[in-house]
């Protein structure tokens, strides 16, 4: 299927790429802190007419905007770097409050906003990535994203441990992929793994990638699938666990 691509006029346009240019020049300016730059980027999409707070109420929204007054799910791991992810973690929170705003359901403005985000965040992010809203990673500084990669909405990424995506992979809407598993026996023993999207393959809606598997170049996994192991290259597994039940025939 080709792709559109929607143009705006010339005053949209520039109001666009400036409210991205300015944000990522304000996150990489080192002489301020970044969670000030993050909390005044927040009030300005969620509350632009916030003033003094008056309430207890309006005082602890207030003090959402600003990272550190925030304490997020991946601060719990044990295997969390802190370095790495105190980097990290105001871009994260800002990702979120982005979705939650209305900005963040503009497409046009949404892709290039996560875009720049995600080149700050993953440790590697290609060319083109297209990311819609609700995604939401563990680390962030864990994944390693090829070029031309379109993750829909609502998708996990658990990147406790490393996640690697290739050129042209695709995650559908509320898929899951996680590195971590839980002993049987003893579930505060957690596992970590690296887990790979192959080059060109597509992980479709619903499905879930366990921790150490890897799906591979060109492979499917099917709608509400679950990879336990090893999905062939060009092979297209369905079920649960995810078995091959057949194999791509390219010219």
């Amino acid at each position: 299927m080709s792709r559109r691509s929607p143009e705006l006029d010339n005053p949209l346009e520039r109001l666009y790429n400036g409210f991205t240019e300015a944000a990522a020049a304000a996150l990489d300016n080192r002489s301020r802190d970044r969670n000030e730059t993050v909390r005044d980027l927040a009030r300005d999409l969620l509350y632009p007419c916030l003033g003094t707070p008056s309430t207890i109420a309006a005082e602890v929204v207030a003090s959402q905007l600003d990272p550190r007054n925030v304490t997020l799910e991946a601060e719990y791991y044990g295997e969390m770097d802190e370095r790495k992810f105190y980097e990290v973690k105001p871009l994260l929170w800002l990702w979120r409050l982005f979705d939650m705003s209305p900005a963040g359901h503009n497409a046009r403005l949404g892709l290039d906003f996560r875009r720049m985000l995600a080149a700050r965040v993953f440790r590697r992010c290609g060319s083109d990535v297209k990311i819609f809203e609700n995604v939401t990673f563990s680390f962030g500084y864990n994944i390693d994203c090829g070029d031309r990669v379109t993750i829909h909405r609502n998708v996990l990424i658990d990147d406790r441990g490393e996640v690697e995506i290739g050129d042209d992979a695709s995650l559908s809407d509320y898929a899951n992929v996680y590195t971590h598993s839980h002993d049987p026996l003893d579930p505060s023993r957690v596992t970590i793994s690296r887990t790979v999207i192959g080059r060109g393959a597509r992980i479709t809606y619903h499905s879930t990638v366990l921790a150490g598997v890897a799906v591979e170049e060109d492979a499917i996994l099917g709608s509400h699938a679950v990879a336990t192991r090893e999905v062939r290259a060009h092979h297209i597994a369905v079920g649960l666990p995810a078995k091959s039940i057949r194999i791509k025939k390219r010219d």
